[in-house]
């Protein structure tokens, strides 16, 4: 193992998975904090759910994290969060930041969820989301994280008693020395960890370099971008061509969706006006104890027997959540919606469906715990920061998309592309067997 990767969530790990495999490291997510030996791969990336749980919890479980991946003999380390900072006054990303460095032993980090493919860049110290300040954009609705600041450094300093500074666009633009050489000058001042603007990928590659040698890394996943380059200067990582191969899946395709992000709300409303099958679950009716699981699976189990793909899903628009959560409370909103959609997940592989598309971090942490799922070897992307994933010793395609990832048409994109990529890989496996 080269690179070992914390990530606070399921869909966030894919995420940083992917951009490893698309620059030739051969990847594999496990979930949860791991027992036993590290999988052979170039990179290990674990899995938690730590983004919204309490402070200590969340470090914790990253320090395990850690501690696992140090003994499979990571050299460099990677605390993975979300490309919109998501977070609150009390954490996470600052508590565990902190706790990571102290157990590595090291005085100065980055911070940097600059991810530009995905419309998420950091200027001044600001995170614009497209065009728009975060603070300007869905975010500021999240039900769980609101983001009401833009600025990096006072968001990340109501976090860490640690001192954060900036390294601005301008020494970014120079390349790697100019921003070593402003590491130097921070870490000098007693700055601890330093937000990195970037609005590039050519921003990333030198911010990348920049980081060679570097014991933690904290930023989204477009950093990631830059460091393969890194390992294969040193001679640790060797070119290869087959780092997204996974094995062909035939059987049914089905979304479950959770998220209710301006984007997967889109998603939803593009599947549905396709004349494509989708049944809708309401928080209010599985708080009344009604089993829509149960009737859920009957009538999707009916729409893949018609050869159809079928959608299940809580996506609903803001203020249809804000009155659910008011009612309901916001996190048990959540646990009935993401109990519910695991168990339909459950039955849904039950019934033959092979390749799934799960929207929202917190539904798909809840599928694949709920389908048993330890590790996860990671595919072709489909869009910026999603890749398909096979699980680890069984044909079941799984595609973990954050909500605010992809465009309008991205299901149908997903199962378009999982066709291929199995035909792809099939056509190879043939032509080996008649070498």
């Amino acid at each position: 193992m080269i690179l070992g990767v914390v990530a606070d969530d399921f869909t966030g790990a894919t995420d940083v998975a992917s951009m490893l495999v698309r620059n030739g490291m051969r990847t594999v997510q496990v979930i949860g904090v791991p027992q036993g030996p590290a999988p052979d791969a170039d990179a290990v990336v674990v899995a938690l759910k730590s983004r919204t749980v309490p402070a200590a919890d969340a470090v914790r479980e990253s320090l395990a994290a850690l501690d696992w991946l140090r003994a499979g003999g990571a050299r460099q380390f990677y605390f993975k969060y979300c490309s919109t900072f998501d977070s609150t006054p009390a954490g996470n990303i600052g508590p565990v930041v902190d706790a990571l460095m102290q157990r590595l032993g090291t005085d100065f980090t980055i911070a940097c969820p600059a991810f530009p493919e995905n419309g998420r860049s950091v200027f001044r110290g600001h995170l614009f989301v497209g065009d728009e300040l975060l603070s300007d954009s869905g975010m500021r609705t999240h039900p769980l994280t609101p983001m009401t600041d833009s600025n990096l450094v006072r968001v990340l300093q109501a976090q860490t008693p640690s001192r954060v500074g900036l390294v601005r666009y301008d020494a970014v633009a120079k390349g790697a020395d100019a921003i070593r050489a402003r590491f130097d000058a921070l870490r000098a001042e007693g700055v601890r960890i330093a937000i990195v603007d970037a609005t590039s990928d050519a921003d990333l590659l030198a911010i990348g370099a920049a980081c060679d040698g570097m014991p933690l890394v904290t930023a989204g996943s477009g950093v990631a971008l830059g460091l393969p380059q890194n390992y294969r200067a040193r001679g640790w990582l060797r070119e290869q061509g087959d780092a997204a191969c996974l094995d062909p899946v035939g059987g049914g395709a089905a979304v479950l969706s959770g998220s209710c992000s301006v984007a997967t709300n889109g998603q939803v409303a593009r599947w549905l006006a396709g004349d494509r099958p989708g049944l809708r679950l309401d928080p209010r009716e599985l708080a009344a104890g009604r089993d829509l699981a149960a009737g859920a699976l009957e009538w999707a189990r009916a729409r893949l027997a018609e050869g159809q793909s079928p959608l299940v899903y809580a996506t609903a628009q803001a203020d249809e959540v804000s009155a659910i959560q008011r009612e309901l409370g916001a996190a048990r909103a959540g646990e009935l919606v993401e109990r519910c959609l695991a168990r339909v997940a459950q039955g849904l592989v039950e019934a033959g469906v092979r390749r799934l598309v799960v929207a929202g971090g917190e539904t798909s942490g809840a599928v694949v715990q709920a389908l048993g799922v330890a590790q996860l070897r990671i595919g072709p992307t489909i869009a910026p920061g999603v890749p398909w994933t096979q699980a680890e010793g069984r044909p079941l395609w799984l595609a973990l998309k954050s909500g605010n990832f992809g465009g309008p048409d991205f299901f149908a994109e997903a199962f378009a592309m999982s066709g291929e990529a199995g035909a792809a890989v099939a056509s190879s496996a043939a032509r080996g067997a008649g070498r």
